[in-house]
């Protein structure tokens, strides 16, 4: 339903990491290559990065695609960053448009991704049925799934647990609660990465004292790594560890979703 990556390494220009490179994120806006649901990201993107001394993250999120904004390539260029979280979206069917309703979502040092689709989220955050957080449905940032696992991430991390931990406990409640979908999350405090393969793509590579994780590669280099399905991924810069998750209760199965197709540019 969508395409996310996250950097940690040396600063470079936002535009090397999603730009440049020729399979990245810009061209997956269009022409995925790995993308099972949906066929092109055409409903808004995000990228969030953060400053030398600045532990609070900027955020850029727009509603058009990524390739309809004319000041995305220059902001891109001179803006340099050693920590990166950027997203392209393919919105569900019957969910809030918007630049509000792209990723990444954020609060405090945090900034969060989701790709994948949660059935049902609206009946399960009316009910309160996953009671992580007190959050009502009336205070998400957006009328979307991906706003809503981000409170439950979120109240977690503010509980204490580590970036890996909370994705996967998250993940782990929402299904015990009779949940179905694809959990595919991506999360950064700009000093270490989570992420978690579940029911989509994932991979990751480590490179000049960096890394970065990805929905699929930007390149056809052959030193990117496939994330399992069902594993919670946790890395730094030079560090990368891949742990399964808990296996899902027997009545969390995912239904067919209708993906959201658009037009591709000329």
């Amino acid at each position: 339903m969508c395409r996310h990556l996250a950097y940690l390494g040396p600063p470079v220009a936002l535009r090397s990491v999603l730009i440049d490179p020729p399979f990245g994120l810009y061209r997956q806006s269009w022409a995925p290559r790995m993308q099972e649901h949906g066929t092109v990201n055409a409903d808004g993107f995000g990228v969030g990065w953060y400053a030398d001394g600045d532990p609070v993250p900027a955020r850029y999120r727009r509603g058009v695609p990524i390739w309809g904004d004319t000041s995305l390539p220059d902001l891109a260029r001179v803006t340099r960053s050693a920590a990166v979280l950027a997203a392209v979206r393919s919105a569900t069917p019957g969910t809030a448009t918007g630049e509000e309703a792209a990723a990444p979502f954020g609060a405090d040092r945090w900034l969060f991704s989701h790709n994948g689709v949660l059935e049902g989220w609206r009946d399960l955050a009316e009910r309160g049925t996953v009671r992580a957080t007190a959050s009502s449905i009336f205070s998400l940032e957006a009328l979307v799934d991906s706003a809503y696992l981000w409170t439950l991430v979120l109240a977690r991390l503010r509980a204490g647990d580590r970036q890996d931990a909370a994705l996967a406990a998250s993940i782990a409640a929402v299904e015990a609660a009779g949940g179905a979908g694809r959990f595919n999350f991506l999360l950064t405090d700009g000093r270490s990465i989570a992420a978690t393969a579940c029911g989509d793509t994932l991979w990751y590579r480590r490179r000049d004292d960096g890394v970065t994780v990805a929905s699929e590669p930007s390149d056809d280099d052959l030193d990117w790594i496939e994330v399992p399905d069902r594993h919670v991924l946790a890395a730094t810069a030079s560090s990368v560890s891949l742990r399964p998750l808990a296996a899902p209760p027997p009545a969390a199965t995912l239904r067919p979703t209708i993906a959201c197709h658009q037009t591709a540019p000329s």
